[in-house]
């Protein structure tokens, strides 16, 4: 029986009831992209303050950091190996287990708004209704976002792209046309009216509003830019294992360059933009808040915040994701209970990871956790006895993409974190409690030969269910060929 639906632990109320069930999401952002995690560099006063009135989870990663894969963790409630995507791939058209669906089956009416990034495009995987803002692409023939239709409607002849900034690209400019116009602005007026127009007594809500920023363009309006005018944007982190990826880049040559030494001024550049991007979606969370409360909804509403990815910026002269650094793998999580939970604690250190974000919607919609299903509810985590038997790391891969060597697997409890390559065999070990932002390969460093074989032997328990070629005679192997669907990717129905 769930927490919930059992009503037996102690910082739950009597009279608990099933919460409106709201999932805030971004595109691209990392842990350290918000005040409360930035030492305030960041300005984002209502992710703060839902922080500060929820639990703010310091070690929460994206299992798969780039979109596709990691939106189908969220989805499902599965690792990659169980839901099959293993890279930046197509997102399957049904799974055994679907958020919006499961939630529908228990009551919900389920709504999605912004970026899915699914396909085909118009894939509902059990929402009632869908918005959609997907950046532009178009996977699917005379495919046109709903954000695109209605831009044309506020803008007839207009150019959403007149800002002149790629969708991948890591340079910066001001957005260029009436800010009522920026996706970030109408995903959160989009949100609002459903808010405004929901009738309570119809059905719990479960809303999804999923922002395409602060992922490339950075092309905030220059106002928020402005917040920034004075503050010191912080370089980009060079770790002593990445003098390869150094040489000097020309951002006209190669705008979307996935390595290269671009300047420091550029990073921080980039960065001034990128956060001003994310101060954009902080103010449409604010909003998203108040309509909320002022419909009433808010005190008995599940609010989860997390990101599918992060973005390197330039650490270690990386950008964008699909690497096992900090930068891209270590993403935002907030949790802001219903009112009935009566005590929550105010940050956890637990490793918790975007599969977690389903069966915690489970069980506040009073149903059970599929005992195959690979995430486990937060609500454990209120409690002593759960956050002792909590899990002891999470597991983190990327199938090959941007250079040949990326293609890993990584464990990480987030104080340690271990890196296998694929297709060489090679090592990395970062001790993140003494060296948070991965300045030092520990691999090879006698010091840490034990903790280093501990890792190595809990990396072959974690392949051993996958078998050759992954793992022979107990021992990872490398790989020569990159695997990026899995046995278990599912068929189309």
């Amino acid at each position: 029986m769930s927490v919930v639906a059992g009503m037996g632990a102690a910082w739950l109320a009597a009279d608990a009831q099933r919460p409106h069930i709201i999932l805030l999401m971004t595109d691209q952002q990392r842990f350290d992209a918000m005040g409360c995690t930035s030492g305030g560099t960041v300005v984002s006063p209502h992710l703060d303050r839902l922080a500060a009135e929820g639990t703010l989870f310091e070690n929460a990663y994206t299992s798969c950091p780039s979109s596709t894969p990691a939106r189908a963790g969220l989805l499902t409630g599965l690792s990659p190996w169980h839901h099959g995507l293993l890279g930046y791939g197509k997102v399957a058209e049904h799974y055994r287990y679907e958020m919006p669906q499961m939630l529908r089956e228990q009551g919900y009416f389920t709504f999605g708004i912004g970026k899915m990034h699914w396909f085909p495009q118009r894939t509902k995987h059990g929402f009632h209704g869908t918005l959609l803002d997907e950046s532009g692409r178009t996977e699917d023939p005379n495919f046109t976002s709903d954000y695109r239709q209605w831009f044309q409607l506020h803008a007839p002849g207009g150019n959403p792209d007149a800002t002149g900034v790629g969708w991948n690209a890591h340079g910066a400019r001001d957005y260029q046309l009436d800010e009522r116009l920026h996706p970030t602005r109408w995903t959160g007026d989009m949100a609002c009216e459903l808010i405004e127009n929901y009738d309570t007594a119809r059905a719990p809500l479960f809303l999804k509003v999923s922002f395409a920023r602060p992922h490339s363009p950075y092309d905030p309006p220059r106002r928020l830019l402005d917040l920034y005018a004075d503050k010191e944007i912080p370089a980009p982190w060079v770790g002593d294992w990445c003098a390869r990826w150094q040489q000097p880049a020309d951002p006209k040559a190669d705008p979307e360059a996935a390595f290269g030494n671009f300047g420091d001024d550029y990073a921080r550049r980039s960065r001034r933009y990128y956060y001003a991007n994310v101060t954009f979606i902080d103010e449409e969370i604010g909003r998203i808040v108040q309509a909320l409360k002022d419909k009433g909804m808010y005190d008995n509403a599940l609010i989860v915040f997390v990101s599918d990815h992060g973005d390197m910026l330039g650490d270690h002269y990386h950008w964008r994701k699909t690497y096992p650094y900090e930068g891209s793998a270590h993403v935002p999580c907030i949790v802001k209970w219903p009112a009935a939970v009566r005590s929550h604690p105010a940050r956890l250190e637990q490793p918790v990871e975007l599969r977690d974000v389903l069966p915690t919607f489970i069980e506040a919609a009073g149903a059970a956790v599929p005992d195959s299903m690979d995430g486990r509810s937060l609500y454990a985590l209120l409690g002593a006895e759960g956050r002792e038997g909590w899990r002891p790391y999470v597991d983190l891969e990327h199938a090959t993409c941007y250079a040949a060597d990326n293609y890993w697997c990584a464990l990480t409890d987030g104080h340690e974190k271990y890196v296998w390559n694929f297709h060489s065999g090679a090592e990395q070990f970062f001790d993140l409690d003494r060296d948070p932002h991965e300045l030092h390969n520990a691999a090879a460093d006698p010091d840490y030969g034990d903790r280093v074989d501990h890792w190595r032997a809990a990396m072959a328990r974690h392949l051993s269910e996958r078998g050759e070629p992954y793992v022979v005679d107990g021992r990872p192997v490398p790989l020569k060929k990159t695997i990026l669907y899995g046995p278990n990717f599912p068929k189309r129905p």
